[in-house]
């Protein structure tokens, strides 16, 4: 067995780059495990050449150690709605599955330019839209931790990979909790940065779209912000870059003295499942432990009014970048019912209702920033079911409550996402069927490395990665 993907993605990479593995060996076991567990859950799709895939491994060999990137012959599957030169971008969609790439989207070419190898595509939803991954073109993806299960959403692909050692990194998008709800879902870490931290593409509308962002996800807090360090790079070309962070995270990080603040449901506006909110607070008790300073704190916000200037704000953008698909009727039947619902939404929007939704979303920002005056970190489930069956769409009531969207159950991650706050899901355990479930810390716009500092804390206390999958097949 090669032991070597067992390890964090920062021993890997260290032992890449200082020559004392192969990138050879290692995609020779990367490649044997996929074969051996990729069908159990349908993580990564489009897998390259093999091999094309071991000569790109030899010719990283041949670079000289001094001249090594920080992820140098690491093996990773990029989210299937972002660009690799000479793979298919299909974004889940029909109407993309033969779509090539001519070039990398940005954030892939700085992985590149570290030293990435590209083996393939990690599935989503169709547009990435829900926290569900399955679409016509690669299928479902199912829950490594129970195989009639979803592994979430649109990450979900990624959260699987990675829960099965498949890759030891993972890059996702979170615009509504996309990075979120697979970690948590797959019993490992996913980090929305804050907003502009990662650029978006040069030429992309980001004036008004300030809702979703690029962000790692890993084993480890630690393993983020390696691959955020690669992700985060200054682009004058695109507005609101978030000045640069030193993404080194101390060897040994503490949580004594810090004050947390525990949102829960939210007063009851956000209907859980029964089992969430008692995972959640054995987390919290772990940060009590550490030496943090944990405290109630009552729903600060109207949590419908914030809702809506969400769901408002999220069809208005979606409708700017997929109109020109819905406006052709032979396209348009080809797209999910969820999505020509939520364009036809935007498309209808008024000027003066879009004012209102960011009107909404700024006296938001400042309630919350009132609320970091006392607390460093704010704490809530990042889900409000547990995985659901892979054969539903999306969940249509949670503890007796209709959920009147396909959208709606996942509302517990609106409060970070309408302002782009810094965002770790960490894991929190399992419920009696074994099924996962995290919770997410949430900083104040720029604090991103000291939010992965606390979660890293958090993360040597607990450990909850290592508990494996159950019947996996070897390799």
């Amino acid at each position: 067995m090669a032991e070597f993907l067992e390890w964090d993605a920062g021993k890997l990479a260290a032992a890449l780059r200082g020559g004392d593995l192969s990138a050879e060996a290692v995609m020779v076991a990367t490649l044997a495990r996929v074969e051996a567990r990729n069908p159990a859950v349908n993580a990564i799709v489009d897998l390259r050449d093999s091999e094309v895939l071991m000569a790109e491994a030899r010719t990283a060999d041949l670079v000289p150690v001094d001249a090594r990137g920080a992820l140098h012959g690491v093996p990773i599957a990029v989210k299937a709605l972002a660009d690799v030169k000479d793979m298919r971008t299909t974004q889940g969609s029909p109407l993309f599955a033969n779509a090539i790439a001519e070039s990398d989207s940005a954030f892939v070419a700085r992985m590149r330019d570290a030293g990435a190898i590209f083996i393939g595509k990690t599935n989503v939803p169709e547009f990435g839209l829900g926290s569900h991954s399955y679409n016509p073109v690669h299928g479902v993806t199912l829950n490594p931790y129970d195989a009639s299960r979803t592994a979430g959403g649109s990450s979900g692909g990624a959260g699987a990979a990675l829960a099965m050692n498949m890759v030891a990194l993972a890059d996702g998008s979170d615009m509504m909790g996309s990075l979120r709800n697979p970690a948590g879902w797959n019993n490992v870490y996913g980090f929305r940065p804050s907003w502009g931290v990662v650029p978006k593409e040069v030429g992309a509308e980001s004036f008004w779209q300030q809702l979703s962002t690029i962000g790692p996800m890993g084993r480890s807090p630690r393993d983020c912000a390696l691959l955020l360090s690669v992700m985060a790079e200054a682009e004058p070309r695109v507005p609101f870059n978030m000045p640069a962070q030193d993404w080194t995270l101390p060897e040994a990080c503490s949580v004594a003295g810090t004050r947390v603040g525990w949102l829960g449901d939210w007063g009851g506006a956000m209907p859980m499942e029964d089992g969430i909110l008692p995972l959640c607070e054995d987390g919290l008790d772990v940060l009590r432990e550490a030496g943090a300073v944990v405290e109630d704190v009552a729903p600060p916000f109207d949590a419908e009014v914030m809702f809506q200037s969400w769901s408002d704000l999220r069809a208005f953008a979606l409708a700017g970048e997929l109109a020109v698909l819905f406006e052709d009727e032979t396209k348009r039947a080809r797209l999910k019912s969820a999505a020509q619902w939520e364009i036809k939404r935007g498309m209808q929007m008024s000027a003066m209702e879009l004012h209102h939704a960011t009107r909404v979303r700024s006296n938001w920002f400042a309630t919350v920033a009132k609320l970091f005056e006392a607390y460093e970190v704010l704490v809530l489930p990042v889900a409000q079911v547990f995985p659901f069956p892979a054969e539903w769409e999306w969940p249509k009531e949670i503890a007796g409550v209709e959920m009147d969207t396909y959208h709606r159950w996942m509302q517990v991650v609106v409060p970070a996402s309408l302002l782009g706050l810094p965002t770790i899901s960490v894991p929190v355990g399992f419920n009696a069927a074994g099924l996962p479930m995290g919770m997410q810390m949430i900083g104040a716009k720029g604090t991103d490395a000291r939010v992965l500092e606390i979660a890293e804390a958090y993360h040597a206390a607990t450990q909850w990665p290592h508990k494996r999958p159950p019947h996996i097949p070897n390799a």
